[in-house]
């Protein structure tokens, strides 16, 4: 049997994860981007070698797509969405939890809560992120025109989804007609 839980969460709540998100970008100024990188992913690797639940092993699966964003030099990240990414990442690289870990379940529970933070607030760029890889992918099986090269496929592919994904997260950051308002970690 599973049970679902559904809670919501008003602006006084989120101070909290909007405070944690600051020190950890503070923190983060006195490490280098790798640093920041090598630190999360270690993080991700002592997490999915815990027994977790379901619930945050299925969450902390984004954090490594938001490492490889970073780490593909295909993506070629602009300046400023790549500050996003490594600040989001540095709170995951030195979290200060509400809740310990070792309390078995429940010890997770903040950590699950900022990770649908950072991924609601990035969702544009890991979808657009999503997208390039799968037509990376889909690239070596396609018909190849002989005039474009793989790398001018790919270029064209890049620039159309960092495009979509600047013009997407606009357009949600100006609209609040009977949407949610967007949470703004950072």
């Amino acid at each position: 049997m599973s049970l679902k839980v559904t809670f919501e969460l008003e602006d006084k709540d989120l101070q909290y994860f909007r405070r944690n998100m600051k020190q950890a970008r503070a923190a983060a100024d006195r490490l280098s981007e790798e640093q920041i990188l090598t630190q999360a992913a270690g993080m991700i690797d002592e997490v999915r070698n815990a027994k977790i639940p379901l619930f945050v092993q299925e969450r902390v699966d984004r954090l490594n797509s938001l490492i490889d964003m970073v780490r593909d030099p295909e993506w070629a990240l602009a300046p400023a969405e790549r500050r996003n990414v490594i600040a989001a990442l540095a709170y995951f690289a030195d979290p200060q939890d509400m809740i310990a870990d070792n309390i078995p379940v429940l010890g997770f529970i903040d950590d699950a809560i900022m990770i649908e933070l950072v991924v609601s607030e990035l969702k544009h760029e890991l979808d657009a992120f999503d997208d390039f890889c799968r037509y990376r992918a889909e690239e070596k099986a396609r018909n190849r025109n002989p005039d474009l090269s793989r790398d001018d496929y790919l270029a064209m592919k890049r620039r159309h989804l960092h495009s979509r994904m600047r013009r997407r997260r606009n357009s949600h950051a100006g609209s609040a007609g009977g949407r949610r308002t967007r949470i703004r970690l950072f």
